[in-house]
């Protein structure tokens, strides 16, 4: 996108900003980290009869390291709703639908995604959706070292996508943010009793006890989509009558992961960029 369609993009976001928020937003996508906008994938639902812009959601892409192979984690982001547009069904495409696009175009490979949140509904959203997330459905044990290694890359490298500040504290053991509304996302912060509830207690009881809501605190949760998930997102989250059309998007999408560079590849008298040069 040139600069001009990225500046109407971001005005029909902050426009689903200000019917929710008394001020506009100033980190991220809405800050001046040009980086941010060259590097986040953002969903936007509009109204079919006005037009007019109703939700997003804005998931950067963040590189990471596991060993020697670098990874990209899709964060899922700032997530806004018109207030009289919730509890419309929306979450199976701003929570979901990018995520399982993105992992068809990677040839379906493992992966990886992030959260930062205080609100209940959205742990156990997260927690149920994605796999081997933590904190999840299963607290009691330890994260992975692979679980650790990519939220201490997060929190050191790429906290300034989800507006927390570096004087944020980042408690390693639970995945806890403390003091993380200083960095651009103070007009977010929220009191456990103003923030959505999830409809299994175990996740309000979990933000409950692990938060400082008064201090500002976030629950960071990493995990990943895969193969399993994604079926289960199908099954589960997806409305059957959406179906038809993302069974289309998914078939064009496989054809140019997939179908596509197999035909080129079986091509051997066409060049095929540097893994086979023209004669």
């Amino acid at each position: 996108m040139d600069e001009a369609e990225v500046e109407q993009l971001l005005a029909k976001c902050q426009s689903v900003v200000a019917s929710s928020l008394p001020e506009p937003l100033d980190y991220g996508i809405f800050g001046d980290d040009l980086q941010a906008r060259e590097r986040t994938i953002i969903t936007l639902i509009s109204d079919r009869e006005s037009g007019r812009p109703i939700a997003f959601n804005a998931l950067p892409l963040m590189d990471a390291k596991l060993g020697a192979e670098e990874i990209q984690v899709v964060h899922l982001g700032l997530v806004m709703v018109d207030p009289n547009y919730r509890s419309g069904g929306l979450s199976w495409i701003l929570y979901g639908l990018t995520c399982l696009l993105l992992f068809v175009r990677q040839q379906m490979r493992p992966l990886w995604i992030s959260s930062v949140t205080q609100v209940p509904a959205v742990v156990g959203m997260v927690a149920e959706t994605f796999d081997s997330v933590w904190p999840g459905q299963e607290t009691t044990s330890a994260p992975t070292f692979a679980h650790g290694h990519v939220a201490k890359q997060i929190m050191r490298d790429h906290r300034h996508f989800f507006g927390v500040g570096m004087e944020a504290g980042f408690d390693d053991r639970r995945f806890i943010i403390t003091n993380a509304y200083t960095g651009g996302s103070d007009n977010l912060k929220k009191s456990f009793e103003s923030a959505a509830k999830h409809r299994d207690e175990q996740y309000n009881a979990l933000c409950e006890e692990w938060l400082d809501y008064e201090r500002g605190d976030d629950i960071l949760q990493v995990g990943q989509l895969n193969l399993a998930t994604a079926r289960t997102y199908l099954m589960r989250s997806v409305p059957n009558s959406a179906l038809p059309k993302l069974a289309v998007q998914l078939l064009v999408l496989g054809v140019q992961a997939l179908l596509a560079p197999t035909i080129q590849w079986l091509a051997a008298n066409k060049s095929l960029g540097s893994l086979r040069p023209a004669k």
